[in-house]
């Protein structure tokens, strides 16, 4: 079986090297001549894929930037960004541009999946249309589903194997179709009826996380008027064996997902008259997650005796989360930038994350910043930063509670003597 990826990104790249591993012939399409160079070279730029990786499928995988090459292909699966634009309503316009492409090299008997999550109605309403302009139509002539990404850069725990893949076909055969592709590199799918419950589904995943993170976070602000440790809180809430599920507060969210899927569904049900009050209000907790970041710097420095103008504040972690390069929608993105408008000095330390140009920063060795930085702070928790010691020997603001001392400590419960009943508080 030949597969064609468009798109050699972050959902693209892991899912043409999975293919290419389960021994199918793969051609990857993307735009940018410099990364199918790399490949080419044998060089990945996702850190989920490691270069001896692409070495082990080198004879499998054809990176190209070439389209008419996926009339070749047997299926096509579509990992293009779909990103937001500045006024947060969605932005189609990658994945418009590739189903117009698409159109132009599509064969009878072909595939289409669509992997980009959108809002519900994308697959059927805006692909479906375009890619039949070339006189072919969608569940008679060619296959069209959709099979949302699962990706989580850099963990390890739950793979694209093991992970179970939605699909929804535009028709039964479709659906028949999507399954058979992805039962080559999944271990379970799972079908549902159309492709609008698949794009819902992917969204209801995002929008669970975003709603409870803002909700934590927005807690974590009352607690902190209130003198009270919320990252405790959470410790010992977390000890419950039912009904509640872990969410830690921190100086915001980022990423490729939770940032951003929310708003294409807040979006879509405005076409309904529909105001999604909690999607709506879970983005703007979270938004304003990093400003109060910063205000937990400014009175860390005046418990100092400083002032944050002419503060030298060294950042530690700068990626939106732990062992991963990717600054996409970082909270830090928005600290750097406050920090400056209220004259301090801003430096980071990430060995993740080489330079950050949009801000004009480079990272910088940890013990040099450490000496000359007034306060530090962690605003992602990487890897390969002892960062108990930076709070022995440094002034320290933990926005993630990654160095705090006090814990939930889960002891069991005294056995009662003999004859003599527990405590009310021990039974219960």
């Amino acid at each position: 079986m030949t597969v064609g990826i468009m798109g050699l990104g972050y959902v693209g790249l892991p899912l043409a090297v999975a293919f290419a591993e389960a021994g199918e012939q793969v051609i990857g399409v993307d735009v940018s001549a410099r990364r199918v160079a790399q490949l080419e070279a044998g060089e990945s730029y996702v850190e989920d894929v490691p270069s001896e990786a692409l070495a082990r499928v080198a004879g499998r995988l054809c990176p190209t930037t070439r389209p008419a090459r996926l009339a070749l292909a047997d299926a096509i699966v579509v990992c293009v960004p779909t990103p937001l634009t500045p006024n947060r309503e969605p932005d189609l316009g990658p994945l418009m541009d590739c189903a117009t492409t698409l159109a132009g090299v599509l064969q009878p008997g072909q595939l289409v999946v669509l992997e980009s999550t959108t809002y519900p109605g994308t697959t059927r309403e805006r692909m479906k249309p375009v890619l039949e302009e070339a006189g072919l139509v969608a569940g008679r002539d060619f296959h069209l589903a959709f099979a949302p990404e699962r990706v989580d850069p850099g963990r390890t725990d739950h793979t694209l194997r093991t992970t179970p893949r939605i699909i929804g076909g535009l028709t039964e055969a479709c659906g028949d179709a999507a399954e058979a592709l992805y039962g080559r590199i999944c271990d379970s799918v799972v079908r549902v009826s159309t492709p609008e419950v698949a794009e819902m589904a992917k969204l209801l995943e995002n929008i669970f996380r975003s709603v409870n993170i803002a909700l934590v976070n927005e807690l974590a602000v009352l607690a902190d008027r209130m003198g009270i440790d919320i990252h405790e809180v959470v410790d010992a809430a977390a000890t419950k064996p039912y009904g509640f599920m872990r969410f830690d507060p921190g100086p915001g969210m980022g990423g490729h997902c939770l940032p951003v899927d929310p708003f294409y569904l807040s979006w879509k049900a405005r076409e309904h008259d529909f105001v999604t009050e909690f999607i709506e209000l879970a983005g703007k907790v979270n938004q304003q997650a990093p400003y109060h970041g910063v205000e937990r710097i400014q009175r860390a420095l005046n418990d100092l005796g400083r002032s944050v103008r002419g503060a030298t504040v060294a950042l530690l972690g700068m990626a939106y989360k732990p062992g991963v390069s990717d600054i996409r929608e970082s909270p830090a993105l928005k600290i750097v930038p406050r920090l400056r408008e209220l004259g301090a000095e801003v430096a980071y330390h990430d060995p993740f994350v080489p330079a950050i140009p949009s801000l004009g920063l480079e990272s910088e060795p940890l013990d040099e910043l450490l000496t000359r930085c007034d306060i530090a702070v962690i605003v992602t928790a990487q890897p390969g930063i002892d960062h108990a010691a930076v709070a022995d020997a440094h002034p320290l603001v933990d926005l993630r509670g990654v160095v705090r001392t006090k814990r939930a400590i889960v002891r069991p419960p005294r056995k009662a003597l003999a004859g003599v009943p527990a405590s009310s508080g021990e039974a219960a």
